[in-house]
């Protein structure tokens, strides 16, 4: 009854998350129905179960959702992510118009800017850009997703995405986990992507197909997204940014030059890099044994500290850089803080829904199925996160309940076999992003939305040009690392 339950649950979160319920209320429910299939208590697996996991969640990562939506919608206002677009547009030209999105997308995202932020500036550029090629707008999501939701996400060594901060605290790692290995899956992914797009680029132009059908307002589509309830309940548990707010603050008319568009993503990476390997390790945080903090070592919070501290340095770069064109700031800020909130609290109410789920005798036969998967723990972390991942349509959700659930003993078993735990950090945040792109995805549902495309129309090209390259790219780490170890 127990694994019936877990399935039960599982079914009734994917369903109301697809018709867009409030996941703040359905995780819950379905913990309790989880709850009461294994003959446990209901208030207690509440309130002493998911109520305690969720806010663990939300104690260790809050800060990053915070710092990152509000960087994020400074980037937008001062004109930092259109100067960019536009200059990406330019130097590149209509000529490569797939290649000017993906590479726009991933230099903002790499540098911190909140997914949905980047959508929101990228698409009605983009629109422009592929009607003047006359490349098909059904291609225009799969190009946005390849530059912003994969190896930006997942893969190159220091981005400060919450996806690859959330397996830090599990493995004492930091946002430059197997550097040599991020690098390679990113080049995998990149390269396939792009082959995938032209491709199907070359194919259309063959057949006579066009941009599509003119309309009296090609953002259209841009202005309904932010204003549909279904696309925000699904967008907000898959990134840290909230589309309501989108529209909360004035952005600038005149956007700032190239060079200063571009410093505070430079100042990301720079600070983060050097907090990493400069910084941290010289300092002395023997006071962190104490009981008052959490009697931790810098393993445990070494990577976030990083993150947090160059997503400062960058919020106080754009801030003095733009502080006389940023219409109002005090609003922008607002809505950037704001921005973090709901999204938080709903990947926190999925993490507790897997503390309910992960409390159950029954996942005891889960846990045994996972680790005697064949070709070693890689494969099976492998398994676990891309599981979790594509059922809850949320891969910092799947991540952090399979970590939750199945990370000390990870860690464990690294210990035991003398695996560097920075090889499985890699492999679960690439693998959280892999098969999280079903469907109910919400970044899928809020992108098709942004675009105007519909799943019959673009949901095949970005399974293929996102989530195909990111499997073969997990494949080809989790070969490479166990070859040759974390590199």
């Amino acid at each position: 009854m127990g694994l019936l339950g877990i399935l039960v649950g599982l079914a009734g979160l994917i369903y109301f998350a697809f018709k867009g319920s409030s996941i703040l209320i359905i995780a819950p429910l379905a913990g309790l129905i989880v709850a009461a299939f294994a003959g446990e208590p209901l208030l207690a697996s509440w309130t002493q179960t998911f109520m305690p996991n969720a806010a663990q969640f939300v104690a260790q990562f809050f800060p990053l959702f915070l710092l990152g939506a509000v960087f994020g919608k400074l980037m937008e206002d001062s004109g930092s992510v259109t100067s960019i677009a536009q200059y990406m547009t330019q130097k590149l030209g209509s000529q490569r118009a797939i290649l000017a999105v993906v590479l726009a997308g991933a230099i903002v995202t790499y540098g911190g800017v909140s997914l949905f932020v980047a959508f929101f500036v990228l698409v009605p550029m983009a629109i422009e850009l592929f009607r003047t090629a006359g490349v098909p707008r059904r291609l225009m999501p799969a190009a946005v997703a390849l530059g912003t939701t994969t190896f930006t996400m997942s893969a190159l060594p220091g981005t400060p995405s919450i996806n690859n901060a959330i397996p830090m605290p599990f493995f004492g790692t930091t946002p430059f986990a197997a550097p040599g290995l991020g690098i390679i899956a990113s080049v995998v992914m990149l390269g396939f992507g792009m082959w995938w797009l032209k491709r199907a680029e070359a194919k259309a132009r063959a057949a006579g197909e066009g941009f599509g059908a003119l309309v009296a307002d090609p953002g259209g589509s841009v202005e309904q997204a932010k204003e549909d309830p279904i696309v925000r309940e699904r967008a907000t548990t898959s990134q840290a940014f909230d589309p309501a707010e989108i529209d909360r603050s004035d952005e600038t008319e005149k956007v700032p030059p190239i060079l200063l568009a571009a410093l505070p993503i430079i100042v990301v990476v720079g600070v983060n890099l050097i907090m990493s390997f400069a910084v941290l390790p010289r300092m002395d945080v023997s006071f962190l044994a104490e009981a008052r903090w959490g009697g931790v070592t810098l393993a445990a919070v070494g990577g976030v500290w990083s993150v947090i501290t160059a997503l400062m340095a960058a919020i106080i770069t754009v801030v003095a850089i733009n502080f006389r064109s940023v219409p109002v700031l005090r609003k922008t800020m607002a809505a950037g803080a704001n921005a973090s909130v709901l999204p938080i609290l709903s990947v926190a109410s999925l993490v507790g829904f897997g503390a309910i789920v992960a409390a159950t005798p029954a996942f005891e036969d889960v846990r045994n199925w996972v680790l005697g998967i064949q070709g070693g723990p890689l494969v099976s972390l492998a398994v676990a996160t891309n599981i979790l991942a594509a059922l809850t349509g949320s891969a910092s959700g799947g991540l952090t309940i399979a970590l939750d659930a199945l990370g000390p003993t990870y860690m464990k078993i690294a210990g035991e076999i003398g695996m560097d735990p920075a090889l499985m950090h890699r492999v679960a945040v690439i693998g959280s992003g892999t098969l999280d792109s079903l469907p109910h995805n919400g970044a899928v549902v809020t992108l098709l939305s942004v675009c105007g495309v519909t799943h019959k129309q673009g949901y095949l090209d970005i399974v293929m040009a996102a989530g195909g390259g990111a499997l073969i790219a997990l494949v080809v780490v989790i070969v490479l690392g166990t070859m040759f170890g974390s590199f």
